[in-house]
């Protein structure tokens, strides 16, 4: 009787050692497992005004780089536009500290953006747009939770002097420089490529 149940036993610990070993080698052949695809966490509307009010801030950017301080301020003026247009109560589903962090981020962009709209010399307009610039790097983006294309933070070291750097947004890696666009009173145009990427937004 003990010789039976001693080849039962070794017959089972061989069928679990066979089921063990072919269980890990039919895994081998399956295929990897798919990681989760992001969720966007906005609604399309909510998205689209904040692509608006990156297009009016290129618009205003590419502005400065061709010294047309015309068209900077309709681009400031439509930039202040869309960022009125955002939904922000669309945030309500988050902490309510993020609405009121969000409503006055956009508030301290507005007033820089309104003392743009007040100048008359390029260059405090350029003052100005640097202004609007670091109010919305990091804080507007990181406050909204940022969904949209990818933008690339570059930076001049000499924006307004030797020391006095600036930082400037781009949907492309090239410098176009928006501190010393083509007409500068001491460079003209020599300097329109001077910069570096920073970082990139995505």
């Amino acid at each position: 009787m003990k010789r039976i149940l001693y080849v039962l036993f070794i017959a089972a610990l061989l069928a679990g050692a066979y089921w063990y070993f072919q269980r890990d080698k039919g895994a081998g052949g399956r295929p990897p497992k798919q990681e989760p695809i992001a969720l966007k966490k906005h609604s399309a509307s909510f998205n689209q005004k904040v692509d608006e009010v990156i297009d009016a801030y290129i618009k205003m950017k590419d502005a400065l780089v061709n010294d047309d301080t015309s068209i900077a301020k309709q681009s400031t003026q439509a930039f202040m536009n869309s960022l009125d247009s955002i939904p922000v109560d669309e945030l309500k589903s988050d902490a309510a500290v993020i609405i009121e962090t969000v409503k006055a981020n956009i508030t301290d962009i507005k007033s820089n953006a309104t003392s743009l709209l007040n100048q008359s010399d390029i260059m405090e307009m350029r003052k100005d747009f640097r202004m609007v610039t670091d109010m919305m790097y990091p804080g507007f983006f990181k406050a909204i939770n940022y969904e949209g294309r990818k933008l690339y933070l570059q930076y001049c070291p000499m924006a307004f002097g030797e020391d006095q750097g600036a930082n400037w947004l781009s949907l492309s890696s090239e410098i176009m420089n928006p501190y010393m666009g083509h007409k500068h009173p001491t460079y003209k145009s020599g300097m329109l490529h001077c910069g570096e990427v920073k970082d990139s937004i995505r």
